[in-house]
């Protein structure tokens, strides 16, 4: 059963009568080899970055396009997904009045961000299995709940959510659903992507973060209906993305092979590393992942985390974050890096 979601009951009344900012190179697109350009302020000497760079990213979309086949429209990019995480706050919920839903142990920029903006963040356990529990999530809604984070593959956890439970939030929620797929390249799952046209209330992020090998130049992308990206477009920056991140970015998305190619290499390491993990004495649960993370239970996440850390070796101690006690999160490394690893776990 579809619910009767309306993009504009949830927009903010500042934003719906927001006129963006114009930059120059909003105003003016057309570029031909003999072009004057006098209009941005700019520094005249050619040194490559002299010029402000394309504040739509238009070349990158493209791309982005064609190897998602996603139309440009329905595609913004931002400086990392934080930055696009914060948009959507911006854009939807009200400081003081509105909330967002949360489903902990997950990503922890959902409640930073919450708390920046000044919006109340609802949270809602993962099951013991790691699933939304969606009785308790539509419980926890109201009139003013703007926005439900799923983080699937999730983090810290590894998994993927399944998609009846989340083909059931799609359409139970009255809000928007924010699915993030940093680590979708990595899932045995498909990517929401597929079914974007069948839920307007969906938005999708992912990143160059991870799969691409590209957390240096903070290139976060958010896939959504044309009238949110609309929405969207309204209150980002001019120019948010740098020239430098589109050009490497660019180049990344053209090498799709060498990026596949280490993606099957990961993953090959992630069975073998799970493998070796089941040997440890002291590792008492390994569970299921998705991602190019293993999250592990042992018998002290506090003394095997500062074991590792004097062998030289830095982890993620997860013990602090809810159903996750004596937990450690493993990244799958390169085949030498996961040698060193499970070395250093059988010294200790």
């Amino acid at each position: 059963m579809k619910n009767n979601f309306n993009i504009e009951n949830l927009v903010r009344e500042n934003i719906k009568s927001l006129k963006p900012y114009s930059s120059a190179r909003d105003e003016f697109k057309e570029f031909t080899k003999d072009m004057v350009f006098l209009d941005a302020n700019e520094n005249p000497f050619e040194n490559g970055v002299n010029r402000y760079p394309d504040p739509q990213q238009t070349t990158v979309k493209k791309e982005l396009s064609k190897l998602k086949e996603i139309p440009a429209t329905n595609i913004l990019l931002g400086n990392g997904s934080d930055e696009v995480l914060d948009l959507i706050f911006r854009a939807f919920c009200e400081p003081k009045i509105d909330n967002v839903i949360t489903l902990p142990p997950t990503y922890g920029m959902y409640k930073v961000l919450a708390t920046i903006n000044n919006v109340e963040e609802r949270e809602v356990l993962l099951n013991k299995n790691f699933e939304p529990n969606i009785d308790s999530i539509l419980e926890k809604a109201d009139a003013n709940s703007k926005i439900l984070f799923l983080c699937s593959p999730n983090n810290p956890t590894g998994n993927s959510f399944s998609q009846e439970s989340v083909e059931t939030l799609l359409n139970s929620f009255n809000g928007l659903v924010v699915i993030d797929e940093a680590y979708i390249d990595f899932s045995s799952q498909k990517s929401w992507l597929e079914r974007l046209k069948e839920f307007p209330n969906l938005i999708i992020t992912q990143t160059l973060s991870k799969a691409y090998g590209m957390a240096g130049i903070r290139l976060g992308i958010c896939y959504a209906s044309e009238e949110i990206i609309t929405i969207l477009n309204k209150l980002k920056p001019p120019y948010n993305v740098n020239e430098l991140t589109q050009q490497k970015a660019l180049k990344r998305l053209l090498s799709k092979n060498k990026v596949q190619h280490e993606i099957s290499k990961i993953l090959e390491q992630r069975e073998k590393l799970i493998e070796k993990l089941k040997t440890i004495s002291f590792v008492e649960e390994i569970y299921p992942t998705d991602s190019n993370f293993v999250l592990v239970k042992v018998d002290n996440a506090i003394d095997r985390y500062n074991n590792l850390l004097e062998k030289g070796i830095v982890i993620r101690n997860r013990t602090t974050q809810a159903l996750c006690e004596n937990t450690l999160r493993l990244t799958v490394g390169t085949k030498i890096e996961n040698i060193k690893l499970i070395k250093a776990l059988k010294d200790i």
